[in-house]
């Protein structure tokens, strides 16, 4: 059954775009067939993160829109043959609960086993749309309190608005010397505030930052930190019982 992630925030920089492309390609290495879409309009990056600028063509919203099936639409990662991309478009169109609806449909013909859908940060308007397909979702966000509040917030609209029951947090660039010092908020704390259970924790990875610039995974690079979080993320997204690693 085709499993539609919403990865959403409740303010930007927190790390969205990152996490779906490092959730994405664990997902993608572990054998499943895994279709992202960046949902971001007129702000799109994914396709910066994962080396596919020079792939994209058509958007998710000539697919939604019926002027492209998805199957001519979506780009191939160049390395990693279970991975495919659908952008955005650079400003926002006309969206349709329907034209998403096909959207999903397409991509359960298609084979896929998940699309994760990175979100708009915030509460936009068409964070409903998007919504609106997805089985379960996940918040991501940092540790100090503004962001979490932001989270909070997010996955309350989620659950009350748009009906997403199944919401879980990934909490990322995790400082554990800066909470050891009591100058960052600690996990049980961020976990209280958002009220929201724990998918998994992105430790703070100076490497992420370069595989973002050069559009390279970081799963292709090391097998530690950032890295090591991802796939132990994209374990538990299969349902796994994969215990919080220490970092």
């Amino acid at each position: 059954m085709l499993k539609v992630i919403l990865v959403a925030s409740g303010k930007g920089g927190t790390g969205k775009t990152s996490f779906t492309a490092g959730g994405g390609t664990a997902l993608a290495r572990n054998g499943h067939r895994v279709l992202l879409i960046d949902g971001d309009c007129g702000l799109r990056n994914l396709d910066l993160v994962l080396g596919m600028s020079d792939r994209v063509v058509y958007s998710f919203a000539d697919v939604t829109g019926g002027a492209v099936p998805l199957t001519d639409a979506m780009a191939r990662h160049p390395e990693d043959q279970n991975l495919y991309l659908l952008t955005a478009p650079v400003a926002l169109p006309a969206l349709s609960e329907r034209g998403m609806e096909q959207l999903a449909v397409q991509a359960e013909e298609a084979g896929f086993d998940y699309v994760l859908i990175d979100g708009p940060a915030g509460l936009p308007a068409e964070l409903s749309f998007l919504a609106h397909i997805a089985t379960q979702a996940v918040v991501v966000t940092a540790t100090d309190r503004a962001c979490v509040r932001g989270a909070e917030c997010c996955a309350r609209k989620l659950e009350e608005e748009y009906c997403i029951q199944r919401i879980r947090m990934v909490l990322n660039r995790v400082r554990p010397q800066m909470i050891c010092r009591g100058k960052s908020g600690n996990i049980d704390d961020a976990m209280d505030e958002a009220g929201l259970p724990l998918l998994g924790l992105i430790p703070e990875d100076e490497e992420l930052i370069s595989c973002g610039n050069s559009g390279k995974s970081i799963l292709s690079v090391k097998h530690s930190g950032a890295s090591r979080a991802f796939q132990n993320i994209a374990r538990r997204l299969d349902g796994e019982r994969v215990p919080l690693a220490r970092i």
